[in-house]
């Protein structure tokens, strides 16, 4: 139901465009007629690498999908949407990342052996945690109280070190690879990053279903899944120690100044302080930190609002898997129109069509309500509606990627075109988070809920619904605020299209000598 945020700096579109200005510059590209001889094994493991990146990813995103089939409130899961943070706020450490190391150990193993490790050690912690953190009290699922605070530390402090792994592997590929196949680094990413984060969170949400187990694989019902959520975690704890150590032992790390130059934590902060001083970028930062506001009513909530009716959390999960064929299509697809002097002009044309998603979401919404049975029997036709939002949107969600990147790599000064790539797509990546955590937290207090009771008005406060329990009372929903969002959102991106269309063509058309430090 939602747009998955690229949490890493390596896309196919963009070596797509900077292999383009390659082109353009006095230095020739490197030969491609060499093939993959020497690199296969450098492929194989910097897909493993980013795939063991992907679970702890994969996890934090199924753990809302269980916080709200228990009901927890929308301003909880407002709060434990902050464990994806990290990943939009990476850049502020990761020049220390880059920078500190010990030569002898490696640049980029050493930080990313200990990081490995300690990501097992939580993974491991947790599996003999999760029941009782989760009040799953004597194998009854739901049977005790939820200790939300320690999930949520223990995912954040996952996702900061999935983040810090991210930049570590993502500087190993660039001198691992020879310079004819560096461009293979986008594909490991892509393919492992999204096979870990389908077995963190698909896999994990369908076979630990006893429901769906029951349903759909087993000929005699039981009352767990065919995994636990503990025993999944243990797993992935020794396979994040096994692996690492085989890194660790086997696998040296050689060193290019040339494609991975050394510098040091200032002459970094420096490079970044010169890119955000520039005027363009200061306005299309704004740009990236507003122009997804109207978008997250359809792309965060409503999934959390399909579940309430009565949409099981498997079936939520099982939806991203028609989608990974959009997201590894669709940028060859679009390649020739995003690689032009034109990127943007995508997402401008596709804006106000999103946008009317939030719209189509919200008669799902509506009407999952109304044709979801007290049973949970869900009509095929809404199946193929709710198919049908998640296929298009999908479709929008990767055209503005795709556009976005493709930008950056037209702008970026190739003087620090790393530092600067990373700037902007860490701005991006913020720019999804906020408002995401803005629009769980609105939703609830933009709800009214009342008592079934006489004489008891609201169930708005915890005093209100405490007292209708005690009458024997059942609150209900009066206006149901995501509707109110969606609406409020739609007004936003109108609004937001009319003032910010004009500024995205200029600085889609501005000469890429005014994006340059070094004229600044």
């Amino acid at each position: 139901m939602t747009c998955q945020i690229k949490k890493s700096e390596f896309s196919n579109i963009e070596y797509v465009v900077l292999n383009k200005y390659e082109h353009d510059s006095e230095t020739p590209p490197a030969p491609r007629h060499k093939g993959l001889k020497g690199d296969i094994g450098n492929i194989i493991l910097l897909t493993i690498l980013y795939m063991l990146q992907g679970v702890p990813l994969g996890l934090s995103g199924s753990i809302p999908l269980i916080l709200q089939s228990r009901k927890v409130s929308y301003e909880e899961q407002a709060k434990f949407s902050f464990i994806d943070w990290p990943f939009s706020l990476k850049l502020i450490w990761a020049p220390i990342v880059d920078s500190l190391y010990f030569p002898r150990f490696g640049r980029r193993k050493t930080w990313m052996v200990p990081t490995q490790y300690l990501i097992g050690i939580f993974l491991i912690y947790l599996s003999t945690r999760i029941d009782n953190i989760l009040g799953n009290d004597n194998g009854k699922v739901g049977s005790g109280t939820m200790d939300l605070n320690t999930l949520f530390v223990v995912f954040f402090v996952l996702n900061f070190l999935a983040a810090t792994q991210d930049i570590s592997v993502d500087g190993w590929a660039i001198s691992m690879l020879q310079r004819h196949n560096v461009g293979w680094a986008s594909t490991c990413n892509a393919v492992g990053q999204t096979a870990g984060y389908f077995l963190g969170n698909v896999v994990l949400l369908v076979l630990e279903s006893a429901d769906f187990c029951n349903k759909y694989i087993r000929s005699q019902p039981s009352n767990v899944g065919i995994i636990t959520f503990s025993g999944f975690l243990y797993f992935w704890g020794l396979v994040f120690f096994v692996t690492t150590s085989l890194v660790w032992i086997f696998k040296s790390e050689r060193t290019d100044p040339e494609v991975d130059p050394d510098q040091s934590i200032v002459t970094t902060y420096k490079q970044l302080y010169r890119v955000i001083k520039l005027k363009p970028v200061i306005s299309y930062c704004v740009i990236l930190m507003t122009c997804k506001i109207c978008f997250k009513a359809a792309d965060t909530v409503a999934r959390f609002k399909l579940i309430d009716a009565g949409i099981s959390k498997e079936t939520i999960a099982l939806y991203a898997v028609p989608l990974v064929p959009i997201q590894l299509i669709l940028p060859f697809v679009i390649a020739r129109k995003t690689s032009g002097p034109r990127p943007l002009d995508i997402f401008l044309k596709g804006f106000l069509p999103k946008l009317s998603m939030t719209v189509f979401m919200a008669y799902l919404v509506h009407l999952a309500f109304n044709v979801i049975d007290a049973k949970g029997n869900v009509p095929m036709y809404f199946y193929i509606l709710l198919l049908a939002w998640n296929c298009i949107n999908e479709v929008f969600c990767t055209s503005f990627f795709v556009a976005k990147m493709a930008f950056h790599a037209k702008v970026s000064d190739p003087v620090i075109g790393g530092t600067y790539m990373t700037l902007l797509n860490t701005i991006s990546n913020l720019g999804d988070s906020w408002p995401a955590t803005v629009a769980l937290w609105a939703v609830g207090g933009l709800t009214w809920k009342s008592c079934d009771q006489a004489g008891i008005r609201s169930c708005d406060s915890a005093s209100g619904a405490q007292e209708c329990s005690a009458a024997v009372g059942h609150c209900v929903i009066a206006v149901d605020g995501f509707y109110i969002e969606c609406f409020v959102c739609v007004v936003i991106g109108v609004l937001w299209y009319l003032w910010k269309k004009h500024k995205v063509r200029l600085l889609d058309a501005l000469d890429v000598k005014e994006w340059k430090i070094s004229l600044s």
